[in-house]
């Protein structure tokens, strides 16, 4: 194990966002890229934030094993220590990028991938950095079982249409679709509440939910 940093070196900054990088740094769940054992994961949550919806989820499948992948361990070290102190075993909290989600996880192992709330970049020439733009698709699809499924919620409108249009024009199957998903009766799962949801919920926004399978039999090498 590297040597522990001590957060209080580091109080003095900007937000004090050198403190919470050494308590990701010490924290026995947490993992820069580089560190973490490629292995079969249940559950991946790309773009994680905070890592609570994903510590929900872990809390409530115990017998699967969830992975919050996020590029800000400032972040994720939240619910990190969150995951530690109500002494929940079963997630992790990787530090990486989105594209690196292939270097982390067996091709075809993971059961589920979910975003939540992404950014929607909205300037067109940003398209490419969308996680639902078709690069990102392949990507998910590498590591997806064939039967497994990749989950989305989201509060902008035309950034979830864009995303509908992906993902058909992908020949992704949708499972299970809902404009207003906490006025629906879909599973109590993916109305658990993200630490940016909360926020403005009682505004009256919205949340959009889809759930699609991998393209079946079809290869994806096109894409490259």
């Amino acid at each position: 194990m590297s040597e522990l940093l001590d957060p209080n070196d580091f109080i003095i900054t900007r937000k004090r966002k050198k403190y919470k990088f050494a308590k990701f740094h010490n924290a026995k769940n947490c993992f820069e890229f580089e560190e973490w054992q490629r292995q079969a994961v249940d559950i991946v949550e790309v773009g994680a934030g905070t890592g609570l919806f994903s510590l929900e989820l872990a809390k409530r499948h115990p017998e699967k094993r969830v992975v919050a992948v996020d590029v800000k361990a400032d972040r994720l070290q939240f619910g990190a220590y969150r995951a530690l102190e109500e002494g929940v075993e079963n997630i992790s909290f990787i530090r990486a990028r989105a594209d690196q989600i292939g270097e982390l996880f067996p091709a075809h192992q993971v059961s589920k991938i979910w975003l939540t709330f992404s950014d929607p970049f909205p300037r067109q020439r940003n398209a490419g950095r969308r996680m639902t733009h078709p690069t990102f698709l392949r990507r998910y699809h590498d590591i997806l079982r064939p039967d497994g499924g990749l989950y989305i919620k989201h509060d902008s409108p035309d950034f979830f249409a864009w995303t509908l249009e992906q993902l058909v024009g992908e020949g992704w199957l949708i499972d299970e679709l809902a404009f207003d998903l906490h006025e629906s009766d879909l599973s109590d799962d993916y109305k658990i509440l993200t630490s940016y949801e909360t926020r403005w919920l009682d505004d009256g926004r919205t949340t959009s939910f889809v759930r699609a399978r991998p393209p079946i039999g079809q290869s994806l090498d096109h894409l490259s």
